[in-house]
This record gives structure tokens, C-alpha cells and sequence, in this order.
């Protein structure tokens, strides 16, 4: 009974830490959220959790803005979402295979000519799926503020060897996407964004889902942090619009939570898509956990899923979609890597 009482305070309450004994269910799953952030291990969060297409939970906890003691509203505060742009970029290449402007098996240089030749020739498919050889990042690359075009970040590491022959090794990386993004620009001869705003974000209506040039404060933008010493400093300024299509896009944990249902739904796309994208790729026998754009794996109960973790600066996001359970999770952090993923996949998604 105490602790059903200090769960109803809590509501009104925000900074209260919750005792956990005796919560079931949604009750502590709520609970095991707030605490996140009224102990002060994220400065702000926004959740979304849809079950049969219906939501269980849309909350926000923490602070949007810490200085003005902003709370985070989960309708409207909007996040990077960091690698979860894997996935809508993963949905978009699907429309393109399925509007025959581009082969997933064609050569990454029947699109884009002009990039230097490597040793080996890659594919769309190994692009997307991380089996291509690009390297990854190095020093501050993580941490740009340039006003790059897609096609002008390729000079970040356009003369550099491939890591691996294509096929033959996995590493998870953006550059990959950055190429994957030229590729399909070139192919559609309209700007990434647009295609994708177009054939993805539209039909879903999802209006709170943008690039980082459109964003504004009016927006209701979360302001971004890293962890400190003493709490929580706002992060380095950085530019992520080169890196569009692996991490630069932003959005509202329901905007995100809506493009989950979709997947499930199989909105937009063909069966056969779908199952090209969510299916792990393999190297040497082996599974990758890794499909076109999106994670493929098991949660720490046994669970199917697929989606992506996300981190970047000034973000932290969790999206998963479990086809069995018909369920989405959908989770916004405005904070580099918060150190809280073990404490999120311990979370007891029971609804």
C-alpha cells in the first residue's frame, strides 16, 4: 500500500523517487522510468509504448530544458533520435527497390561514378547492411559542426581503403549510410530529405519528424547534454545534416512510436520488403544481427525484435518493434550516452 501511495504522490511529484515494492506491471514499468530521471541519470526523456496499435504509455520524464526547468511534454518535445534515421532511411532504400530506381545488388558506382574505386567493388545492400568495408569514425569526425552537403562529407573519407573485402566482415558505421543517402540521391535525382519526407514521413503523417536544418527552438526542441562530474553540461554544437540518413534526423517519441506501428502493419512497403530489411544479413556463416537498416535480435527475456539503439551528441534513443507481441517501444533521451541501456532492457515490458 506505501508503495502505491508514493507511486500516486510521484505524479504530482516529479523529483520523488518511487520505492518499487509490491508495482506490477505498468505501474512499475512507469515507476522504473521516473526514477531515471528524478535520481537524476537522464536529464529528460520522452516514452511511447504502443500495444496492438493502441497506446499503453506516452509520457514525458525530466527536463526538456534544465536551466529553465522545462519538462519534457511527450506530445511535442522533440529528440534526436540518432541511429533509429538507420530505420527510416532502411523504409525509404525499401520504396526505391519497390519504384525500380534502385537494385539492391547493383553497384554502389553505377549511382555514384565519381567516387574514388576501391579495391573491391560494394553493393547498396552491403552498404546498408554494414558489410561493405567503410571505415568509421576517427578523432572528432563523431563531433562535426560543418554545414556539409551529403555529397560534400565524402571528402571526409572518400580516399581511404576499404577496411575488408565487401562481404567478408561486419562494422557498424555511419559512413556507410552517408554513401547509402548519395546513392539514392543520385538514382532519384531529388535530395534525400525530400524523397524521404515525401514517401515516408507524409503518408505517416508524421509532422513532428525533422532534419536538422528545419528544426527551431519554437519547435520545442530538447536542449542536448552530456553527463558531467556534477550532473549534466549542454553538448558540443554539431552539424549532423551530412550524416542525415545514419543520424541526423529528430522527432517526438509518438512520431517514432507511429513509424513502429507502421512496420508492423506493413504500411508503404510489400511483404517481400519488409522481409528483405528485418532479416539479418550474414558474413562467413555467421549472423550479423544486423538487416538493412535495423537490429535484429532477442531481448534479455527471449524476445524477437528488431529496431535500432541510438546515441549521439546530445541524444540517447531505444526503438523496438516485437512482431509477436505486436508491440513498440519508443524512447528519446536528451543526453550522449547516459549509461542507463542495462537498466532499459531490464524494464519488464509486461502490458
Amino acid at each position: 500500500m506505501n508503495s502505491l501511495l508514493s507511486y500516486l504522490k510521484s505524479l504530482f511529484d516529479t523529483n520523488l523517487v518511487i520505492p518499487l515494492d509490491n508495482l506490477q506491471g505498468f505501474k512499475k514499468y512507469d515507476a522504473l522510468l521516473h526514477n531515471l530521471a528524478a535520481e537524476s541519470k537522464v536529464p529528460g526523456m520522452s516514452v511511447t509504448i504502443l500495444k496492438q496499435g493502441q497506446t499503453v504509455l506516452e509520457k514525458g520524464y525530466g527536463y526538456a530544458d534544465l536551466e529553465r526547468k522545462t519538462r519534457v511534454d511527450s506530445k511535442s518535445t522533440v529528440f534526436r533520435i540518432a541511429s533509429i534515421s538507420k530505420c527510416i532511411t532502411g523504409i525509404a532504400l525499401g520504396k526505391m527497390v519497390e519504384e525500380e530506381i534502385v537494385n539492391l545488388d547493383a553497384s554502389f558506382y553505377e549511382y555514384v561514378p565519381y567516387y574514388p574505386k576501391k579495391k573491391y567493388d560494394f553493393t547498396l545492400r552491403q552498404l546498408a547492411g554494414h558489410t561493405a568495408g567503410i571505415r568509421g569514425y576517427r578523432g572528432k569526425e563523431y563531433a562535426l559542426n560543418k554545414p556539409y552537403s551529403i555529397k560534400d562529407s565524402i571528402e571526409i573519407f572518400k580516399d581511404d581503403p576499404l577496411v575488408f573485402e565487401p562481404g567478408k566482415g561486419y562494422l557498424y558505421n555511419s559512413f556507410d549510410f552517408v554513401l547509402l543517402s548519395l546513392a539514392m540521391q543520385e538514382a532519384s535525382g531529388i535530395p534525400f530529405e525530400s524523397y524521404v519526407k515525401e514517401k515516408v514521413f507524409d503518408p505517416l503523417e508524421m509532422s513532428n519528424t525533422f532534419h536538422s536544418g528545419q528544426v527551431e527552438r519554437s519547435r520545442k526542441t530538447a536542449e542536448f547534454y552530456t553527463k558531467a562530474a556534477l550532473g549534466f553540461k549542454k553538448a558540443t554544437q554539431v552539424n549532423n545534416f551530412y550524416k542525415l540518413a545514419g543520424g541526423g534526423y529528430l522527432s517526438t517519441s509518438g512520431d517514432i512510436a507511429k513509424f513502429g506501428q507502421a512496420i508492423l502493419e506493413q504500411k508503404l512497403l510489400k511483404s517481400d520488403t519488409y522481409k528483405s530489411l528485418l532479416t539479418s544479413q550474414t558474413v562467413n556463416e555467421k549472423s550479423t544481427y544486423y538487416g538493412l537498416g535495423f537490429q535484429v535480435s532477442t531481448d534479455n527475456f527471449g524476445r524477437s525484435f528488431v529496431g535500432h539503439v541510438g546515441n549521439s551528441i546530445g541524444a540517447y534513443s531505444n526503438f523496438f518493434l516485437y512482431p509477436n507481441e505486436n508491440l513498440v517501444v519508443s524512447i528519446l533521451i536528451n543526453c550522449t550516452d547516459p549509461k542507463i541501456q542495462k537498466d532499459l532492457d531490464e524494464l519488464p515490458l509486461t502490458f
